[in-house]
């Protein structure tokens, strides 16, 4: 697919079949983020695979909606703080990073025909707890991972105008 429609044509789903994702199209998904840019190169992130069978009361712990669970993956994405590049300023750009590398799995994943959701509005701790966590490990952002059972409803987006600017604000 091209570039640009990849882009245009993926979305948020939030319905999902419960077909397995073959573990050659989750490691091309998971080879994408991988290869993701990082701040220095310093790749502060660690990727968490969950299969959702059998485990949809305990991830609901971590996200209620049962869209959430309906996927046969969950992914986590994790930072690890340490490991972090940080800017002159003091400001550290691990949530840059990890999102970079996540965007480069929803993408790699819409490309395979999978549906992906970011979801950042989860239980923190409950998470910690769920994929034994170690200290120095911080769950950033989860994505369910499978077969999208819904369909796009349409993007809204502000034009460019009125995003871009040159040479100055």
């Amino acid at each position: 697919m091209e570039f640009r429609d990849l882009v245009a044509s993926r979305y948020s789903v939030r319905a999902y079949k419960p077909d397995l994702v073959p573990d050659d199209m989750l490691e091309t998904v998971l080879d994408a983020a991988c290869l993701a840019p990082t701040a220095n190169n310093e790749q502060p992130f660690g990727i968490v695979v969950v299969h959702t069978a059998r485990r949809e009361a305990e991830l609901r712990r971590v996200y209620r909606p049962r869209w959430f669970t309906q996927a046969p993956l969950v992914i986590c994405i994790c930072g690890l703080p340490s490991k972090a590049w940080v800017r002159r300023d003091g400001r550290s750009y691990l949530d840059v990073d990890v999102a970079i590398v996540t965007d480069h799995l929803i993408l790699a994943a819409a490309d395979a025909g999978l549906g992906t959701c970011w979801v950042a509005d989860f239980d923190a701790v409950a998470a910690r707890e769920i994929l034994a966590l170690p200290k120095g490990v911080e769950p950033i952002l989860f994505t369910p991972v499978g077969w999208p059972a819904d369909t796009p409803k349409g993007k809204q987006r502000k034009p460019i105008s009125e995003l871009v600017r040159y040479e100055h604000w």
